[in-house]
């Protein structure tokens, strides 16, 4: 499963990268907006200076609505590295964006996804990445892992190469429970990704094996 990192921070981009195991960023205009980002040449900056930090697959939305703004804004986002892919919203209009970039090869990710119908559509579309938002669902107590699994049996059923790029992952736990049910992606706030590293009984083991080893140490000292 690959591990993307939903933020504008940079720092927050670098501090996962250098973990090793960071596949792409997704972003969004809220996001931007935390990072007082604003204005076309300062977000298309922006976009730049993520995709100098990493591997590849960094999800840029657009903002239009309609068809014929979106097509234009997604072949410019595009257009600033290889590694973009074009953001493009669950609606009609973002359907058929969809499946214009899917036959000029552009890499998409169709998000705002909270039903297995939405996510088919995507997929028929030839949307790259469908992003369900698992804990928007919970917000409104709907199993967000649960439409996951029910992704996953269809696309398995048809053979759709769309990934499922589960989205709105907010701790840890989400990250497993996707894994479990078979989420291609994952993508979530930094604090996420490392909270997999922590366990308190491995914080207590180290503990114990660095203490032995300093008594350990001072024996040997007294002895020679």
């Amino acid at each position: 499963m690959q591990f993307f990192i939903d933020t504008a921070n940079l720092n927050d981009i670098g501090e996962a990268q250098q973990l090793g195991v960071l596949d792409g960023v997704t972003t969004n205009p809220t996001l931007m907006a935390r990072e007082g980002i604003s204005g076309d040449e300062s977000v298309r900056k922006h976009y730049k200076a993520i995709c100098d930090l990493v591997m590849d697959n960094v999800s840029a939305e657009v903002i239009s609505t309609d068809y014929e703004g979106m097509v234009h804004e997604g072949t410019l986002l595009a257009s600033i590295d290889p590694k973009i892919v074009v953001k493009l919203p669950m609606t009609a209009e973002g359907i058929k964006a969809t499946r214009y970039f899917s036959t000029q090869g552009v890499r998409t990710n169709c998000t705002l996804v909270f039903t297995a119908g939405q996510a088919l559509m995507a997929a028929k579309a030839g949307a790259t990445y469908v992003s369900p938002f698992i804990g928007r669902l919970e917000d409104i107590s709907t199993d967000g892992v649960n439409l996951i699994a029910d992704i996953r049996k269809i696309f398995d059923n048809y053979q759709f190469s769309t990934k499922i790029l589960a989205a709105s992952v907010r701790h840890a736990t989400h990250i497993v429970q996707c894994a479990k049910v078979g989420a291609d992606v994952t993508t979530s706030p930094l604090s996420a990704i490392v909270g997999l590293l922590k366990h308190p009984l491995t914080d207590s083991g180290l503990a114990q094996f660095l203490e032995d080893h300093r008594k350990a140490s001072q024996k040997t000292a007294a002895v020679i």
